[in-house]
């Protein structure tokens, strides 16, 4: 069986990746397995993967000989076809507080959406983390296809056995000191500056800001990777960027408290029972004219919702305190969205895929 695999566009990260470590790790039938890689990021893939460049022929030619395909976004390359008898496995690469595709404020062109539409009519299973993201994911889909409600794969590593080994060399790799408090800044983008050459402020001074946390304390910027263009500090001191790092899971469990605006990373970090604090500086324009929410943020987060670095500043400063005032908001979030996190999603997505 010849199994091909993309996670956003080229990576080596994400639910494809657990579930391919996974379903190596397993044992059982040899499958000849080729990974769609980009260039860019070719250094992240283990030694030994096989890649193809993707937007090649030689992409094309692997989808369209493959068995399985398992991909994490959309594959938007015309020429490909799907190998009748092909599964296609979807597994999205997040639960959706921003409102996405059919249910977004803004549509994209219509070329685009006709072109987003065909690879979701390609799709016959659909990984969803919870029943909420089910629905979610379907209303924004039109997708009527085979839901996997499983978890998402990609948090299995958040729940294992092994975690906090894990946490300690990936702060040692990054040089983080025993006993500093690290913070990770891990925003979305904004539609309305994702391309480059448009004016895309960073939002956080990060070197104001791990100034005033002190010598305790380490900022680690995660930027989005469609804000490669976006300015940020040099990374040194007690700031350090982390953009580049291959699997955002590492800096979760190396973390001790998440900062974040919209993005989806709030429901995987939500599942470490570490605090969150939603630093939403352009609330307004991002909720009411940009995106749309699929839920209330300020009512219904995981956590508080500041909208300056001066009260980003005081919060995290009283960390503890602010952990506790909002643990019952927690659990109810993690209750909603994180109910299936279990560390074994990927072993119930392969037991559909692969049974046996």
């Amino acid at each position: 069986m010849k199994v091909v695999w993309n996670a956003f566009n080229g990576r080596y990260a994400d639910n494809p990746r657990a579930l391919y470590e996974t379903l190596l790790a397993r044992g059982g039938p040899a499958h000849e397995h080729v990974w769609l890689a980009d260039p860019r990021h070719a250094s992240a893939f283990p030694p030994g993967v096989v890649t193809v460049p993707i937007g090649t022929p030689a992409a094309v030619a692997a989808l369209e000989s493959a068995d399985v395909l398992v991909a994490n976004t959309h594959i938007q390359l015309d020429e490909w076809r799907k190998p009748p008898g092909a599964v296609y496995l979807q597994t999205w690469h997040g639960t959706p507080l921003k409102r996405i595709h059919r249910d977004a404020t803004s549509q994209p062109p219509d070329d685009v959406m006709a072109a987003l539409d065909q690879d979701i009519a390609r799709w016959d299973l659909l990984v969803t983390p919870t029943p909420e993201g089910t629905r979610l994911l379907r209303s924004a889909f039109a997708y009527r296809g085979t839901v996997l409600e499983t978890g998402y794969p990609r948090n299995d590593v958040l729940l294992a056995p092994d975690r906090e080994d894990h946490r300690a060399r990936v702060r040692e790799a990054l040089g983080i000191p025993a006993g500093t408090t690290a913070v990770l800044y891990a925003p979305t983008y904004r539609d309305d500056e994702a391309v480059a050459g448009t004016d895309a402020a960073l939002g956080l001074d990060a070197g104001a800001l791990a100034a005033r946390l002190g010598d305790d304390a380490v900022v680690l910027l995660r930027l989005h990777h469609y804000m490669g263009h976006q300015p940020r500090p040099a990374s040194g001191g007690r700031v350090l960027d982390v953009s580049g790092h291959p699997d955002i899971s590492d800096l979760y469990l190396a973390a001790d408290v998440l900062v974040t605006d919209y993005s989806s990373s709030m429901f995987d970090f939500a599942v470490t029972g570490k605090p969150v604090v939603l630093y939403a500086y352009d609330l307004e324009h991002y909720r009411d004219r940009l995106r749309g929410f699929t839920f209330d943020l300020e009512t219904e987060g995981p956590g508080p919702v500041v909208l300056d670095q001066e009260a980003l500043t005081a919060a995290l400063l009283d960390l503890p305190a602010v952990a506790a005032a909002h643990a019952d908001r927690h659990a109810r979030f993690c209750q909603r969205w994180c109910a299936l996190e279990d560390g074994h999603a990927s072993e119930r997505v392969l037991a559909a895929v692969w049974p046996g």
